[in-house]
């Protein structure tokens, strides 16, 4: 099929990989990159975030129907889009083409996020929405969603995979220098967790991510703690390699019931030391493929048992990542479901 793909479109994206899929899947994508469709100055960028009205959100839905007309697509695929018209999604239905949105962000969750104006009105004109919530399926199908369907975050192939030990010296905790590490952003009280982990309990914790760390830790921990910098890519997956713990936390502000850094350090062959969620718990069996904590004092706890033991923290990885391909966790395999629930509609 040829899909006309709108998103937010950069190697270090989520929504690239998505695309990598349906590429990979044997179908041709023409990409609409949403970046295209944002003032530089960084206060404007905020300010549409928040309205979403204004000539670049004009030009968005006038350039897609335009390519829509060039390309003649099968489908259309937005991937985390904010700024639509509910009429243009009308105007693609009517020329024959198949609507989803894909959206795996909370427009009803606590955290309130700004930005999402537009979207709730597009919700009832989607022929398909892909959430990763069970709740989200009754908030959708209760502002008049046509169709639903819940799938779970994924690993990209291309990146997140295990060391090919066939080919490589074997690796031991010596070639290992993030002890308790962390990849991602300061959600909830990360900050604080992480804080603690290091300053009661003495534990090597390493911190990568956006620089939002450096406002939300205290100066002695920002200093020690934080390595000043986003990892993505080659970096990202090499810091889960050299990690000897690495730790997911779920975020609770946006209600999820696990996210895809879990099912990435599982493919990367990583050790993966989760938040116990039922999400989670479904899609790794505890102890055997992964570990999970609940709270402060049982993620202390966990770290205690595995940090010096190499070769439980080997074997555990190992059934991780044997789990996340045999079990489908790749991008491939989620995106290959949603094409199916297109294909049935009727």
């Amino acid at each position: 099929m040829k899909i006309l793909y709108a998103a937010q479109l950069s190697p270090n994206d989520s929504a690239q990989y998505r695309a990598w899929a349906l590429e990979r899947l044997g179908h041709q994508v023409a990409p609409l990159n949403g970046f295209h469709y944002q003032p530089q100055a960084e206060l404007l960028r905020k300010l549409l975030h928040r309205a979403q009205m204004g000539p670049w959100v004009v030009r968005l839905n006038r350039d897609l129907l335009a390519q829509a007309q060039r390309e003649r697509p099968d489908i259309f695929w937005a991937d985390k889009l904010l700024g639509l018209w509910p009429t243009t999604l009308d105007r693609l239905r009517a020329m024959g083409i198949r609507t989803v949105s894909y959206m795996i962000d909370n427009a009803f969750g606590p955290r309130r996020d700004p930005g999402w104006r537009l979207y709730l009105k597009c919700i009832p004109h989607f022929d398909l929405h892909v959430v990763q919530r069970d709740k989200n399926i009754a908030d959708y199908l209760q502002r008049g969603a046509r169709d639903v369907l819940k799938i779970q975050t994924a690993y990209e192939p291309t990146i997140h995979f295990p060391m090919d030990r066939s080919r490589s010296r074997t690796w031991s905790d010596a070639d290992r220098d993030r002890g308790v590490s962390f990849i991602g952003t300061s959600y909830d009280d990360r900050p604080e967790f992480l804080t603690r982990l290091w300053r009661e309990c003495g534990f090597p914790v390493v911190i990568s991510g956006d620089r939002m760390w450096n406002a939300r830790l205290d100066s002695q921990a920002a200093q020690r703690l934080y390595t000043g910098s986003e990892l993505y890519g080659t970096e990202y997956r090499e810091a889960i390699w050299r990690s000897k713990i690495n730790l997911s936390f779920l975020t609770h502000s946006n209600q999820d019931e696990f996210v895809h850094k879990s099912f990435e350090i599982a493919a990367c062959g990583g050790f993966l030391l989760a938040e116990r969620s039922d999400g989670h718990r479904a899609r790794f069996i505890e102890d055997e493929e992964a570990v999970f904590f609940t709270g402060f004092e049982e993620c202390a706890q966990k770290i205690r048992r595995y940090l010096p033991d190499a070769a439980a923290r080997e074997r555990i990885a190992q059934a991780g990542q044997q789990r996340a391909v045999r079990s489908g966790y790749s991008n491939d395999a989620q995106v290959a479901k949603i094409l199916a629930r297109l294909e049935a509609l009727p």
